[in-house]
């Protein structure tokens, strides 16, 4: 869906919701190579399982391309999940809270935990996979994978993606504060629409409804 900023009043709320937007485009385009990788994970465990079950046969390096698939699938989609509001949450207590509570809650939970844990992890994670390299890791396996820090390099270039996807929300969130404190109707509207995150689980599960109905039409 297509969304206009140019009707935006306030200068700095229109920089901050397309900065947000851009990064929200980068990381749908890397959520979807992500995806992607679905299909050879379910084409390897197919084979495995038919050349194991029929022909007795079995193979370590594609076991390990078994979760190593299934690792990059995961980090590369994560950032992305995030972002669409896919991720689990406690409902109960939360769905409680008016929208505006919602917002400073997200702000809050992006800066103390999703900023600085993401930040840790890569700055470890880069570590992880220098050492990795630089001893030319292999799997302990005999006849597993070489180049184990290949799949270790996804560790913190998917906890980056996160940390931008966390920039992401944060900017929506803020520019939905600004828009409530400046009373600005249509500014808040655009802010709601463009973030699942402030949404009811009804509000939700309605928005699912139509797009289904569209796409049948």
């Amino acid at each position: 869906m297509h969304t206009s900023y140019e009707s935006i009043n306030s200068g700095s709320a229109k920089i901050l919701i397309k900065i947000s937007a851009k990064l929200e485009k980068f990381l749908e385009f890397v959520g979807k190579i992500g995806a992607w990788l679905a299909l050879p994970l379910i084409a390897i465990i197919i084979f495995d399982i038919i050349s194991r079950r029929f022909f007795v046969l079995g193979s370590t390096k594609l076991q390990e391309m078994e979760w190593h698939l299934h690792a990059a699938l995961f980090l590369l989609a994560l950032g992305y999940a995030y972002l669409k509001n896919s991720h689990v949450r406690i409902e109960v207590i939360r769905e409680s809270f008016g929208t505006k509570l919602k917002s400073i809650l997200e702000i809050l939970g992006v800066l103390i935990f999703v900023l600085p844990y993401t930040s840790l992890i890569i700055y470890f994670g880069l570590d992880f996979v220098s050492r990795s390299y630089q001893m030319n890791e292999v799997s302990a396996a005999l006849t597993g994978l070489s180049h184990r820090w290949i799949i270790k390099s996804f560790i913190p270039l998917g906890m980056g993606f996160l940390w931008l996807s966390g920039i992401s929300v944060l900017l929506r969130n803020i520019v939905y504060l600004i828009s409530l404190n400046q009373k600005d109707a249509e500014l808040e509207k655009l802010t709601k629409d463009i973030s699942p995150e402030l949404r009811s689980p009804a509000e939700e599960l309605e928005i699912i409804k139509q797009a289904q109905k569209k796409e049948i039409a």
